[in-house]
């Protein structure tokens, strides 16, 4: 009977151990997964434009094909990837950080550049993709998925930038629970942006309700506004972490005097307010990394139309010219 007790005890024991090591993951993963919210927030403003156009039946489809990409590029390359930058050169860690926030910073500054400076992006579609939808919905998807590399890239090195020092199983599981985690909210977010406004036809069309029916048709009209909100948050969220990531580099590498610039500013308005300090602090501090972000990203826009591009595009694959039958 003593033995049985043992036994029962060590399993209480066990579980009480795995039942820890679940909480610390996920804790984990919470922290890591809120310093990703610029990249998070851009990923889900920029993914809906890749169902405009299509039929309403392919819209939840694409979707799901964008997110089954999203989570095999973090899951299968960027985890591994980084658990091996992370053993065998972690120094490289924060530099890839602040590549990745100066890409942050150059994606917003570039949306705000082309509020003053209007640009078209349509680009002739070719008449035989017009023709063949699927050939068409293959390009969007592949697109996309090659962008959401990028930003799954930056999360994948911000959450495990904030993981503290463990074994490489710990690690491994708190990344695999902010891909999942990360992919789940983005791309269900995206898919209820994308269906918001059938939904709301629909209610506005077939409900017995009046009330049903004004809500239907205000969403309907809210959801151009909702769009463009998110847009604004996205942009303001990448130069506020972008910046905030690039000064926080610096600080690392030893070059921490704008850091602390800043946070004196900060210091110094939050105690001269005398309320809500620790509010005022973070706030100050958002704006100022937020202005770095986008002076910085500003400052990146030629260097990328004139050296960056043309060395890209020099790089990339001439696509073959169509064969004729």
């Amino acid at each position: 009977m003593s033995g049985l007790l043992a036994l029962l005890d060590d399993v209480a024991a066990i579980a009480k151990v795995a039942a820890a090591s679940v909480d610390d993951v996920i804790g984990q993963a919470a922290k890591a997964g809120a310093k990703a919210a610029g990249a998070v927030i851009d990923d889900a403003a920029v993914t809906p434009k890749y169902v405009t156009g299509f039929k309403a039946a392919r819209e939840l489809p694409i979707v799901w094909r964008i997110a089954k990409g999203s989570l095999k590029n973090k899951l299968l390359f960027l985890l591994p990837a980084g658990l091996l930058l992370n053993t065998f050169a972690p120094w490289s860690i924060t530099p890839l950080l602040m590549l990745g926030g100066a890409y942050l910073c150059f994606e917003g500054a570039e949306k705000v550049y082309h509020l003053f400076v209007p640009h078209h992006h349509d680009v002739d579609i070719p008449e035989n993709l017009v023709e063949n939808p699927t050939h068409l919905e293959e390009q969007k998807v592949s697109g996309a998925i090659k962008t959401d590399f990028i930003l799954s890239a930056e999360i994948m090195t911000i959450a495990l930038a904030e993981i503290p020092d463990s074994n490489i199983w710990m690690e491994a599981s708190t990344l695999a629970v902010v891909a999942i985690g990360i992919t789940v909210m983005v791309y269900g977010s995206v898919a209820l942006i994308v269906k918001a406004d059938d939904v709301g036809l629909h209610m506005s069309r077939e409900s017995d309700f009046s009330v049903i029916r004004s809500l239907g048709r205000g969403i309907v009209k809210a959801m151009p506004g909702f769009l463009k909100i998110l847009m604004t948050i996205g942009t303001a969220a990448m130069l506020w972490v972008g910046g905030s990531i690039i000064i926080h580099g610096f600080d690392v590498l030893g070059m921490g005097t704008l850091y602390g610039i800043i946070h004196d500013i900060a210091y110094a308005i939050a105690h001269a307010v005398g309320q809500f300090e620790g509010v005022i602090k973070w706030v100050v501090t958002a704006a100022l990394d937020g202005v770095f972000g986008l002076a910085l990203g500003l400052a990146l826009i030629p260097l990328a139309a004139k050296v960056i591009l043309p060395i890209w595009n020099n790089l990339r694959p001439k696509p073959s010219p169509p064969s004729e039958h």
